[in-house]
C-alpha cells in the first residue's frame, strides 16, 4: 500500500504540463533516433546531458526514460522492415520480423512489436513499483559462477534452435566469439587480434558488427540476386492483427517479462540475453515451429516483449543499488551523479518525488508510444514499397553512417565492410548470422565472469559449479544439448513397447 501511495504522487509529479511535454519529447527523440543503426538511446541520452544542465533533475530523467523506451521502440521499426537493428537489444526481431515484412506482412509484425513492447514495459513497470527491493537483494547474491552459467545457457540455446545444424550453428558462434576477443584483454592489459593497431585496441563495437552482418550482408545477398529475381514491390499488407495473430501472440506478450524483468535486474547482459532466450522459448512453444525462420508472429511478440520487461528491470538495480546493467543505465548514472544524486537503497527515502515521479512516467511513456506507433506501422511498412535497389543504397548509406557515429573512426567503415562480406558468406553457406552476433556481445562478458570464478576458486573448476543456483542453469543446459536425442528414443521405446 505504501508503494501504491507513492505511486499516486508519483502520477500528480508526472501528469504535471511541463513533465508530459519532456516526457513527449523523449518518447519522440527515442523513437527517432532508435530507427537509426548504429545511434542508440545510450548515444542519445550522453548526447543530450549537456543540454540538460539547466533542467529541473526531475524533468530531466523523466525525459531520458522516454528516450530509453522511445529508442527500443524505434530499434525494432528498422530492424524488422530493413533487417538493420538499431541496436543490439532488437538484433532478434530481425530474425522472424524481417521475413514477415518480405512476405507482405510488415505492418503486422510491427504492430505485434509496439503492443509487446507496451504489454512488457506496462508489466515489468508493475513489477518495479512491488519487487524492486525483493529483486535488488537476489541481484546482490549472484556471483560470477552464476554468470557465467547463465551467458553457457544463452550459448548453447541459441546456437542449438538456429540454422540447419548444431554444428552450422556453433561455427558461427565460434565467429563470434573470435571477433569478439579483439581489442584488449580485460584482465591484464594485453592486445589479443590487434595486429598493431591501436584503433582496434578498444575492439570492435558491437554495433558495427550486428550492422555489418545484418544490413550489409542482407543488402550484398540482395544485390547478388537482383537479376535473377523480379524486382517487385513488397505489399504493405492490412495494418492490424487478426484474430489467428492475437491468438498466437497474447501468451508471448505475458510469458516475455518473465524472462526479461529478471534478466535486466541483474549485470548479465543486459536485454540481449533476455530476448535471445524468450526467442527459444517461443520456438520450442509454438505449434508453429515450421514457420520459425520464415517469418513466426511468436518470435516478434515474445522478445520484444522481454525487451521492454528488461528496461524497467535495469531500472530496478539502477534505483536501489546504484548498479547500471546497460548503457544506458550507466550513462543516466552519470546524469544522477551530475546533479549531485547517489542512487542506492536511501534514494527512495531521500528523493521521492524524483523517483516516484520518474516511475510513473514509464506508464505514460507506455501509453505514448503505443499510440504513437500503432497508427504509425503501416506507414513505416511502405518503406518496403519502393524499389530494391533504391531501398538498400539507403540502408548501406544509413548503415555507413550509423557504424561511422559510434566511433568517428574511418577504419571502422573498413571493419564495416569486412562484417558485411563475412555476413554474406554465411549466409551463402548456411550458417545463422544470430549466434555469431551474440558471441560478440556476451563472449567478453562470459571470459571475464569465467575468470573471476576461477580466480576465487584459486584455479579450481569446481568453483564454477558450486552454487545450488549455477547448477541448476547447466542442468538445463545439459537438458537442452540432449534433448533432440532423448526425442529421438522415446517414440523408439514406444513403438517396441506396442
Amino acid at each position: 500500500m505504501d508503494s501504491l501511495s507513492s505511486l499516486l504522487d508519483g502520477f500528480g509529479t508526472a501528469l504535471s504540463p511541463v513533465n508530459l511535454l519532456w516526457a513527449a519529447v523523449g518518447v519522440l527523440l527515442g523513437t527517432a533516433i532508435g530507427v537509426l543503426p548504429g545511434i542508440g538511446p545510450a548515444m542519445a541520452v550522453a548526447l543530450l546531458l549537456p543540454v540538460t544542465y539547466g533542467l529541473d533533475p526531475t524533468a530531466a530523467f523523466i525525459m531520458f526514460a522516454g528516450i530509453y523506451y522511445g529508442g527500443m521502440f524505434g530499434g525494432s521499426t528498422t530492424s524488422i522492415l530493413l533487417n538493420t537493428p538499431g541496436e543490439t537489444a532488437a538484433v532478434v526481431a530481425a530474425m522472424e520480423g524481417h521475413p514477415m515484412a518480405r512476405s507482405g506482412r510488415g505492418a503486422q509484425a510491427l504492430a505485434a512489436a509496439a503492443i509487446g513492447h507496451f504489454a512488457g514495459g506496462m508489466i515489468g513497470t508493475c513489477l518495479l513499483v512491488f519487487l524492486a527491493p525483493t529483486v535488488a537483494d537476489l541481484a546482490v547474491d549472484i556471483g560470477a559462477p552464476d554468470y557465467f552459467a547463465i551467458m553457457v545457457l544463452a550459448f548453447i540455446a541459441v546456437t542449438s534452435v538456429l540454422g540447419s545444424s548444431r554444428v552450422r550453428g556453433f561455427a558461427s558462434l565460434l565467429i563470434g566469439l573470435t571477433i569478439g576477443l579483439v581489442g584488449l584483454d580485460q584482465m591484464t592489459g594485453q592486445q589479443r587480434l590487434t595486429f598493431g593497431s591501436l584503433e582496434l585496441a578498444d575492439g570492435i563495437d558491437v554495433v558495427i558488427v550486428a550492422v555489418g552482418l545484418f544490413a550489409i550482408g542482407e543488402a550484398l545477398w540482395v544485390a547478388l540476386h537482383l537479376r535473377r529475381r523480379p524486382d517487385k514491390p513488397i505489399p504493405v499488407g492490412r495494418p492490424w492483427l487478426g484474430k489467428a495473430e492475437l491468438r498466437r501472440t497474447w501468451k508471448p506478450w505475458l510469458r516475455g517479462p518473465a524472462i526479461g524483468f529478471p534478466f535486466g535486474a541483474i549485470p548479465a547482459g543486459g536485454a540481449e540475453i533476455p530476448t535471445f532466450l524468450s526467442y527459444v522459448t517461443e520456438k520450442r512453444l509454438s505449434k508453429h515451429r515450421d514457420e520459425f525462420g520464415k517469418g513466426a508472429i511468436e518470435g516478434v511478440a515474445g522478445p520484444e516483449s522481454a525487451a521492454s520487461a528488461s528496461a524497467a528491470g535495469t531500472l530496478v538495480s539502477m534505483l536501489t543499488l546504484g548498479l547500471p546493467t546497460t548503457a544506458v543505465a550507466a550513462v543516466m548514472l552519470a546524469a544522477f551523479q551530475q546533479y549531485g544524486i547517489q542512487p542506492g537503497p536511501l534514494l527512495f527515502e531521500r528523493e521521492p518525488d524524483l523517483v516516484w515521479g520518474l516511475i510513473a512516467s514509464l506508464f505514460i511513456a507506455m501509453a505514448m508510444l503505443l499510440v504513437l506507433n500503432l497508427p504509425l506501422a503501416p506507414v513505416w511498412a511502405k518503406l518496403l514499397r519502393i524499389p530494391r535497389p533504391y531501398l538498400y543504397a539507403g540502408i548501406l548509406f544509413f548503415a555507413a553512417i550509423g557504424a561511422y557515429a559510434v566511433g568517428g573512426e574511418p577504419l571502422d567503415l573498413v571493419i564495416l565492410l569486412v562484417i558485411g562480406l563475412l555476413g554474406l558468406l554465411m549466409r551463402r553457406y548456411g550458417l545463422p548470422v544470430l549466434p555469431a552476433v551474440i558471441g560478440v556481445i556476451l563472449g567478453p562478458a562470459a571470459e571475464q565472469q569465467l575468470r573471476r570464478a576461477l580466480q576465487i576458486s584459486d584455479g579450481s573448476v569446481s568453483g564454477l559449479v558450486n552454487t545450488p543456483f549455477a547448477v541448476t542453469v547447466y542442468v538445463v543446459t545439459a537438458l537442452i544439448l540432449c534433448w533432440p536425442w532423448a526425442k529421438r528414443l522415446v517414440p523408439r521405446g514406444r513403438a517396441k513397447a506396442s
